[in-house]
């Protein structure tokens, strides 16, 4: 077993990298909201695998990792993509009418779901306490999704709140797939054929009602690509040299900054009953995390006593 200093620095390290990811994603959710006034979602999907696909190749290829590629199982493969094209289509939606700070809000039920589907799909035991905690999430949801009573527009019971929900759905089985798949696939193989399947399968969707990209939106394709790359490295590092029970939790500084975001570019900010729903649906996610903790160290601790 790792000495203490050593997991603590791995930690630290993997934290470190998560905060990286989180900011790095937000970035990259910022340009799809900017994009998302002047191009389909369906085309934004597009152009997010097309933008990152070049930066895959050029990093398979430093790593020497070409010959793990092609083996693979491709229906996961396959299912993965057509889910990854659903979740960005259905988060481009949703962030085209809400700020950052909400959509941020009802897409953290997706760790709650990721919960549900283990047992169904991976086989996993869920406490009966989880199960209560997951309840309590699916109730911050409603509360997010409240209207005020002056304006029924003004809660997130809207075609943009009912999306993220659509989105963080499709991430969740995708995450599920993706553990899946990791059994037997190589991590490089799952981000290329993700990208690959995401830039054609999108784009072909797309071409019938394809909007010609305009001259001074090329830097925001640039940074669509940049971001959402190295957001998924920092990830990859974040869950690779730390624990995952101390790295998940800094998944919900993506509040802070989709706050950030929507004030310095959109001067907005989340309702009351928004902020309700974070707390509660960020506090069950955190009780999970804490929770799933204590039972790994309780099993660790019993085999090596």
């Amino acid at each position: 077993m790792p000495n203490t200093a050593s997991l603590a620095a791995g930690n630290l390290r993997s934290i470190t990298a998560m905060v990286i990811a989180v900011g790095c994603f937000a970035l990259m959710d910022t340009v799809l909201k900017l994009l998302s006034a002047r191009y389909p979602a369906l085309q934004i999907a597009a152009l997010r695998g097309m933008c990152g696909l070049p930066l895959i190749l050029v990093f398979i290829t430093a790593r020497r990792a070409w010959g793990t590629v092609w083996r693979v199982r491709w229906p996961l493969h396959l299912l993965r993509g057509v889910l990854g094209i659903a979740m960005l289509t259905l988060f481009t939606i949703g962030v085209r009418e809400l700020p950052l700070t909400a959509a941020y809000t009802l897409f953290f039920i997706a760790p709650l779901l990721i919960t549900m589907l283990s047992v169904p799909v991976l086989k996993e035991r869920v406490p009966a306490a989880h199960w209560w905690v997951i309840g309590i999430g699916f109730v911050g949801v409603l509360i997010a999704l409240q209207p005020r009573g002056e304006d029924l527009q003004a809660g997130l019971v809207t075609a943009g709140g009912l999306a993220v929900l659509g989105a963080a759905a499709c991430y969740a089985v995708a995450a599920v797939v993706g553990r899946l798949s990791s059994r037997t696939d190589s991590t490089e193989s799952m981000v290329l054929w993700m990208m690959v399947i995401v830039a054609v399968g999108a784009g072909a969707l797309a071409w019938p009602n394809w909007v010609p990209v305009q001259l001074n939106d090329w830097p925001l394709l640039v940074a669509l690509g940049v971001t959402g790359f190295c957001g998924q490295l920092a990830i990859t590092v974040a869950f690779r040299h730390g624990q995952a029970s101390a790295v998940a939790p800094f998944e919900y500084t993506a509040l802070a900054w989709g706050l950030g975001l929507d004030w310095l570019i959109w001067q907005t900010l989340p309702q009351s009953h928004t902020w309700l729903g974070a707390a509660i649906i960020v506090g069950s996610g955190l009780f999970l995390v804490r929770r799933e903790k204590r039972i790994t160290e309780a099993h660790a601790t019993a085999e090596h006593p």
